[in-house]
């Protein structure tokens, strides 16, 4: 039975997305994007390249079993899925946002005679309707912080990370509407019957978002000077001790910790014996 997963084909989670799948185990066999459907390593799974926005929508109608798009589209199209996984990249918001000299200020500057240009009407509209505004909304596809400048709307809703592209704009914002990242998506029917397959391709998934930012620490260590480095030794369930055949009586440790701590850990466990240290790229954690 076939799964087929749809990720975006450009655009800025494209390659995250792809680079997720291959430390899955579910590399493609053709890295071409430009293709509509690529094979990976495993015979039962396929890719689909397709536009973010359109791959809610394929997941709700079936035509794929699974899909890799931003909780964002997902609202915005009011596609019925089953969000399995957070993939902890693409954070984004949808913000309001008016020029910097206007007097826009807050939501409660906003009346209904007001126009906002957006590439998501749909959120847009259902979130000031929650607060008993019905402005004209003009739906634009690209470019949207010029609009208030060239007469086409007094403010926008729109995406940002940082709020950097907004500031360079003279823009300010005055409300956020939604928080969005890039998730894992199914259908109800999928999840049924390829229950299976979606299990692995969500655990494999998993284990490379738990593995970011940590490492995996090794290194050999004298049993006289033993207490005192595992007293260093941060990680998930205790380090991992094993007898070193060797003239002296040692032992070998290793433990998974965050990256950040790799440094001065390094540093701390030469100072308490520690010996031969490695320090390994995890690719997942199961």
């Amino acid at each position: 039975m076939k799964l087929k997963i749809a990720i975006p084909s450009k655009g800025r989670i494209s390659n995250p997305s792809i680079e997720i799948l291959k430390k899955a185990g579910l590399g493609l066999r053709d890295n071409n994007n430009r293709q509509l459907i690529s094979k990976t390593y495993n015979d039962n799974i396929d890719i689909m390249f397709a536009r973010a926005s359109d791959i809610p929508e394929f997941v709700s109608d079936g035509i794929v079993d699974m899909g890799i798009t931003g909780i964002d589209l997902i609202k915005e199209s009011n596609s019925d899925v089953v969000e399995l996984l957070d993939l902890n990249f693409g954070k984004t918001k949808l913000v309001l946002a008016s020029p910097e000299e206007s007097e826009i200020n807050s939501i409660e500057d906003l009346t209904s005679e007001m126009i906002i240009a957006t590439e998501f009407p749909n959120l847009t509209k259902n979130y000031l309707k929650e607060h008993n505004l019905e402005p004209k909304i003009v739906k634009l596809s690209g470019s949207t912080e010029i609009a208030p400048f060239i007469g086409v709307s007094d403010l926008i809703a729109d995406l940002t990370s940082t709020g950097t592209t907004l500031k360079m704009n003279h823009l300010k914002i005055i409300e956020t509407i939604l928080e969005s990242s890039i998730v894992l998506i199914t259908n109800e029917e999928s999840n049924k019957n390829k229950k299976t397959l979606i299990e692995a391709v969500s655990r494999s998934i998993k284990g490379v978002i738990d593995a970011f930012g940590k490492k995996l620490i090794m290194m050999n260590v004298k049993v006289e000077d033993l207490e005192e480095v595992e007293k260093l030794m941060p990680s998930m369930d205790g380090p991992t001790i094993s007898e070193v055949l060797s003239n002296e009586k040692t032992v070998a440790i290793q433990a998974v910790v965050d990256e950040n701590q790799v440094f001065e850990l390094v540093n701390d466990l030469r100072n308490a014996g520690a010996k031969d240290i490695l320090v390994v790229p995890i690719e997942r954690i199961i």
